[in-house]
């Protein structure tokens, strides 16, 4: 707590003292300062004697407005030095012509501020300060000048550990540690210095209760307020505390805001440290920070949030998201112990709105929930520590909370602390039920246009298409047979009609027939790499608004639609639970990759235009090859009809039923990813984050084993890991292109989730745990 807090707690009776009453500065002097000297008079009169000419008259008014203690303390050096100073000061600063002489007597004469010890600090500090502010253009330019660079210089810094509040500027100085009433004392006097006019203003308690606070005020043309040690660039009039002065009230001498002042007795300074002490005069500037209460409107609230660690209870510089049940996130960073104690982050909200503040520093976060009612309140949250046994299910609880307020939040999520928190099994399933929850709703909330007009962006494209839908939805949810149209290399007219042809081709029994247009023209119109992309975001779509089973997606075309098979089955093998493939050509693809996904190919024997059925019998002999070479993998059909041309007269329909036997085996124990040309970095459950065109990776799950064999082009794998597949609770052994194996252990965390999540929008495709491993130069290429 600050200790100038802390005074306003202790001594109750000050405020009985205060009452509504005005606050009269009584030990003041004004004309009669020779008869208060007593016996030091004959130094008050040195003094007189010994000060030059030009300065005697402004000496003079500084013993009628001098407190008693100091007419009966100070030498007569001291006061000479410091007319003298001050009046040189005030002569030779470039803006002295603006300076009036009741503004110079009553912010550069004076030595000292409120009741800090007296120190003879004019002639240094002017030697310190004024080559900073030699190019200043101004009063305020220098202010902001002497505010940025001096503290670094006397090596002074905020800290409530300082020996004491009142400290004079030699003394924080010798302690290095200020409060904001040392901070304003050292600040105005090196202003005064250099002939800027400077006094010290604060107000005893703020209208909230939270404690006490002081800043200073230049004048240049005016009064202009900036804190100590809080430099806010080349601009005044900002500063952290601006909104609670402006809740400051008038009329109230508990929540008043003062400004020192020697000219004037009719109140006094309430030195919150010293409450017993009226000496030092002041006048009531409250109304001139009230008229600014325009910054909060009657439906709106600020709260002023403070993060303190659990255990030692200082406060600490955290992140902290503000998340309002309607309406955007707002962000900020909380202040440390080297901030005022009264120096908060506001944040903003509508007013009776619930909310959510979440706070992180490292790997350490708390969390409140709360509604705003007031216009302006402080919460405080607690730092517990990172080993903290609770924080995995308050990471989850976190978790849900944030996407439950502001579902569009996803993304952060993933930069959050409670992100990087080991979960368990539980947990881990828990936070992705809610991952996939918040995924929907934004995906639907932004994509229901598309969905409607039922036309997929990809890029500069587009790619409409049309469904129908057959048969009850199964438990799990429908299927998704995307069914890909012929033609290409025509005028669009033709294509069009292909794609009319398709829509119709076929029926499945249960599911939604889907019939895409392509997004082009061109020969190749179904493998060009912007279609991957479509077909990502179609059957995230489908996913979100039709409840389709991501296990159950099929793809299958006919012609040029077969030519798309042929390519898109290897290299998106992992999206689909199987594939159909009629009267196509494959070009370049290859059927590595098709090891866990069900393939059928069905072709006219007289197809023989670009050679389609020789291609027909040489996949049929890879596929054979590949499956006998390995026994559990390459299901596949292939059916060559004798008598048929490029039109199968629907007999390829039979595929329909052979492809809804299939689900996907996304978590397979053994996968055979070979790139294309057009490159993917995720398959299966591993992710290639720097994918290069043709390489390979063989990889094999047994037990708690997993076998990397890779291809040259590969410098990290990434593992996708989750409970079906491995024990998360017991290490992993990797052996990496014969390699000695290696043993890692696995974490599950939100961060994971969400990555594999927004990834493709499947949520069937989450996996809790990541495991990065680096590939040895020496490789073993698979051909």
């Amino acid at each position: 707590m600050n200790p100038c807090m802390r005074l306003w707690v202790l001594p109750v009776f000050v405020f009985v003292l205060l009452g509504s009453s005005p606050l009269r500065a009584d030990s003041k002097v004004d004309s009669d300062w020779q008869q208060v000297a007593g016996d030091h008079l004959p130094q008050l009169e040195k003094a007189l004697r010994e000060v030059a000419g030009w300065a005697r008259p402004h000496l003079l008014w500084l013993l009628s407005k001098m407190p008693e203690a100091d007419l009966q303390s100070l030498d007569a050096d001291f006061l000479r030095e410091h007319v003298e100073g001050a009046v040189q000061a005030w002569k030779e600063t470039p803006w002295s012509a603006s300076i009036p002489e009741s503004i110079f007597r009553d912010a550069i004469l004076p030595y000292a501020n409120v009741n800090e010890r007296r120190d003879a600090w004019r002639q240094d500090f002017r030697d310190r300060f004024l080559p900073l502010v030699k190019e200043a253009g101004s009063a305020s330019e220098a202010t902001a000048i002497l505010n940025s660079k001096i503290f670094n210089l006397v090596g002074v810094k905020y800290s409530t550990k300082r020996p004491k509040a009142d400290q004079s500027p030699y003394e924080s100085m010798e302690a290095g540690l200020a409060s904001c009433t040392g901070l304003s004392i050292l600040l105005i006097d090196a202003c005064r210095a250099v002939g800027i006019p400077a006094r010290f203003v604060g107000t005893p308690l703020w209208s909230d209760n939270s404690g006490n606070h002081s800043w200073i005020e230049i004048w240049d043309e005016g009064w202009h307020f900036t804190g100590a040690a809080e430099p806010t660039g080349k601009d005044l009039n900002r500063g952290w505390f601006s909104g609670r002065a402006s809740g400051a009230a008038t009329g109230d001498p508990r929540n008043a805001i003062y400004a020192v002042s020697w000219s004037s007795n009719s109140h006094h300074f309430p030195m919150v440290w010293k409450p017993g002490d009226t000496s030092v005069g002041a006048i009531d500037i409250t109304f001139r920070y009230a008229q600014k209460d325009e910054e909060i409107a009657a439906d709106r609230s600020r709260l002023f949030v403070q993060v303190r660690d659990g255990e030692s209870r200082e406060r600490v510089e955290a992140q902290v998201w503000l998340l309002p049940a309607q309406g955007s996130v707002e962000k900020g960073l909380s202040r440390d112990e080297r901030f005022d104690a009264n120096d908060h982050l506001p944040l903003m909200l509508n007013r009776g709105q619930g909310y959510l503040l979440y706070a992180q520093s490292g790997d350490r976060f708390a969390v409140a929930q709360g509604q705003s009612g007031q216009a302006e309140e402080t919460i405080t949250l607690e730092l517990p520590a990172a080993s903290d046994p609770d924080n995995p299910s308050r990471a989850v609880s976190a978790l849900k909370a944030i996407l439950t307020s502001q579902p569009s939040s996803l993304e952060e999520v993933s930069e959050l602390a409670i992100s990087r928190v080991a979960l368990d099994k539980h947990q881990a399933n828990e936070a992705a039920r809610s991952i996939w929850q918040a995924y929907a709703a934004n995906l639907i909330r932004t994509r229901a246009e598309e969905m409607e007009s039922k036309v997929i962006p990809v890029g500069k494209l587009k790619m409409p298409f049309d469904f129908k839908v057959f048969g009850d939805p199964t438990p799990s949810g429908r299927s998704l047979y995307i069914s890909l149209h012929g033609g290409g290399g025509a005028p669009a007219a033709v294509n069009d009609q292909q794609w009319e042809n398709q829509k119709r081709l076929y029926e499945p029994k249960e599911g939604i027939y889907l019939a895409p247009r392509a997004p082009t023209n061109t020969w190749n119109l179904w493998h060009q790499g912007h279609i991957d992309r479509a077909f990502d975001r179609l059957i995230a779509n489908m996913i979100a608004f039709h409840q389709v089973n991501p296990d159950r997606v099929y793809v299958l075309g006919y012609s040029a639609g077969g030519d798309g098979v042929y390519q898109l089955a290897p290299r998106m093998a992992d999206r689909w639970a199987a594939a159909a493939m009629m009267a196509g050509h494959p070009n370049d693809a290859r059927p590595d990759s098709l090891r866990n996904l069900p393939f059928t190919l069905h072709m006219g024997a007289k197809d023989a235009p670009y050679n389609r059925n020789g291609q027909a019998e040489i996949w049929k002999g890879l596929l054979s090859d590949l499956k006998k070479a390995d026994p559990e993998g390459y299901d596949h059909w292939v059916e060559i009809y004798p008598d048929k041309g490029h039109w199968m007269d629907r007999e390829d329909r039979q595929a329909i039923p052979w492809l809804a036997s299939k689900v996907r085996k996304l978590r397979s124990r053994k996968i055979v990813w070979k790139q294309d040309d057009v490159v993917h970095p995720r398959f299966y459950w591993l992710f290639d984050p720097t994918p290069t065109g043709r390489s390979r990776v063989d990889a094999l799950l047994d037990g708690q084993k997993i076998t990397l064999n890779t291809s040259e082009d590969h410098d990290t794998l990434s593992l996708r890991l989750d409970d079906s597949m491995i024990d998360l609770s017991q290490p992993l052994v990797i052996t990496i292109n014969d390699n000695p194996p290696q043993t890692v252990a696995a974490q599950r965390n939100i961060q994971t989730l969400v990555k594999t999540m927004s990834e493709r929008g499947d949520p069937a495709g989450m996996f809790s745990s990541e495991v990065v491993v680096e590939i040895s130069k020496t490789a073993n290429p698979q051909e």
